[in-house]
């Protein structure tokens, strides 16, 4: 079925490509979509989790007896390369499209993760977890940007919140896994930390032919030049749920999109986008990623500090802290996604940052008054981060629905990386203060007042992101992603309507 025909000259076309995908119901196509690119978020999970745990082990004789310095700096190299690739190949993925790059950036990862494994030296660990952080940056912008144009409109808030949720998962995953294979009773010292940097591949691997099923993007074949190519993806796409008995409705006329075929976007007419033309809507993303970035590199990177230093908890033992935390934040996007599509956006967005922040400070003030332990303490954080997650996982969301499809990508890798510039003085800060508040020789509790309000400190800047959502928020639920942001070539879009604090020219 052709949807897409010549209009007002030869490089301009009118096509309902767009308005096809967003009519299709939910159907094994989006199941396999979501399993196959999703997976991204439960690998980085488990290489945080895992680089975590293995930081104490590398630093035995037995294995590459590194310094802690270097421990610490190779959890730096990492978030360094997932940055990079994020720049990298998220200019990439716009370029080139979103199926190419999330088939190499996997692949990247999988290579650089095996390797890692195989570690003879400091500055092999190194490069590998470098290069290893670049296939997960790279991957972020590639599938985000592929997941949000393949997801019919009335279900992209639920589906992409899930999705980055999944990162839990991975954690999870990470903490059973850290109990046996780094357990030198059960495996040599030497063994179990490569063997546990495997993990990741290993499921990378299972998922791999899953990928090759996942079609390019119709809406970026469609900017780039590609109209047969989108009339086929849609096609097909739409055949396999026909031919399941499934009765398609037809499509509104009116629904269209006019392309003008446009050369590709430098770097600077990207930046024009979002620091002119979007300016409004850049605010708000990098309000939403900073603050929860800052929140939870605060916080979960000091957990198990938390735990040993204020609690008494047995370093052994942290697990079973850190388990029912990481479950929390994996339930409350599964649970609370569907309302961003039902509730809306900004209200939602806005209700689960402030609510989160809230209750982190009144956590800390509990905290200042001597009246939790690590159990109460971890109940308190499974119920704050269970909206909080959900909240985290708006952010991603934002920023991948709310710029053009030319500049998508990039959008997403640039807002990711300045907030992880930002989200990255978290640890070391309350790692200082957590140093400055409790005797390093005794473990004596010296003072729980800089603790308290850091905690405090993090509720205000979290709370921060909520109000930037309710004033800058945009209300994106139900809308195809044409009409929240219009093509860059598009001369004729169907019901968009003009945001008055918005440049309409670039």
């Amino acid at each position: 079925m052709s949807t897409t025909t010549p209009a007002s000259g030869a490089d301009v076309v009118r096509s309902l490509v767009p308005a096809r995908m967003d009519r299709l119901p939910w159907s094994t196509f989006h199941w396999r979509m979501i399993i196959a690119l999703g997976i991204t978020w439960i690998l980085d999970g488990i290489e945080i989790g895992l680089a975590s745990a293995i930081g104490d082990v590398l630093r035995h004789k037995e294995t590459l007896e590194l310094s802690t310095q270097v421990v610490t700096l190779s959890g730096g190299l990492y978030l360094l390369g997932e940055v990079v690739g994020a720049l990298y190949f998220g200019r990439q993925a716009d370029r080139l499209g979103r199926r190419k790059l999330f088939i190499v950036t996997l692949a990247l990862y999988l290579v650089a993760n095996a390797l890692t494994a195989l570690s003879f030296s400091t500055w092999f660990f190194l490069a590998t977890r470098f290069v290893a952080g670049m296939g997960i940056g790279g991957e972020y912008a590639a599938i985000h940007s592929a997941i949000d144009e393949l997801t019919p409109a009335r279900y992209r808030g639920r589906v992409d919140i899930a999705i980055a949720g999944t990162y839990w998962a991975g954690a999870m995953m990470a903490a059973v896994a850290q109990m046996v294979l780094l357990d030198p009773n059960l495996i040599p010292i030497d063994i179990g930390w490569r063997i546990s940097l495997v993990l990741g591949p290993v499921i990378g691997l299972m998922i791999w032919p899953l990928r090759k099923y996942i079609p390019e993007s119709p809406r970026w074949q469609l900017t780039h030049g590609q109209m047969a190519e989108a009339e086929a993806t849609v096609d097909k796409i739409e055949a396999d749920i026909q031919a399941k008995g499934i009765v398609l409705p037809p499509v509104d006329p009116g629904h269209a999109v006019v392309i003008r075929q446009k050369g590709s976007v430098s770097y600077w007419q990207v930046l024009q986008v979002l620091f002119q033309k979007y300016l409004r809507r850049t605010i708000l993303s990098l309000g939403l990623m900073i603050t929860q970035s800052f929140l939870y590199n605060a916080i979960f990177f000091t957990f198990a500090l938390i735990l040993v230093d204020f609690y008494g908890v047995k370093q052994s033992s942290v697990f079973y802290y850190i388990f029912p935390f990481a479950f929390g934040n994996l339930l409350g996007p599964l649970l609370i996604g569907r309302f961003f599509d039902t509730i809306g956006r900004r209200k939602m967005i806005s209700l689960t940052y402030c609510t989160s922040a809230v209750l982190l400070a009144g956590s800390g003030w509990l905290f200042y008054k001597g009246a939790l332990d690590a159990t109460t303490q971890t109940v308190l954080w499974c119920i704050i981060f269970f909206i909080a997650s959900a909240a985290a996982s708006s952010a991603y969301l934002t920023v991948s629905e709310i710029y053009p499809v030319e500049v998508r990508a990039q959008a997403i890798s640039i807002i990711f990386a300045i907030a992880q510039s930002f989200g990255a003085t978290a640890p070391p800060l309350f790692g200082y203060i957590i140093s400055r508040a409790v005797n390093q020789e005794t473990h004596e509790v010296l003072s729980r007042v800089p603790l308290a309000l850091g905690y405090v400190g993090s509720a205000v800047i979290m709370f921060g992101g909520g109000l930037i959502a309710w004033f800058f928020g945009v209300d994106a639920e139900g809308k195809s992603l044409e009409d929240i942001a219009p093509p860059l070539s598009a001369t004729e879009t169907p019901h968009v309507t003009p945001d008055p604090h918005e440049i309409t020219q670039t």
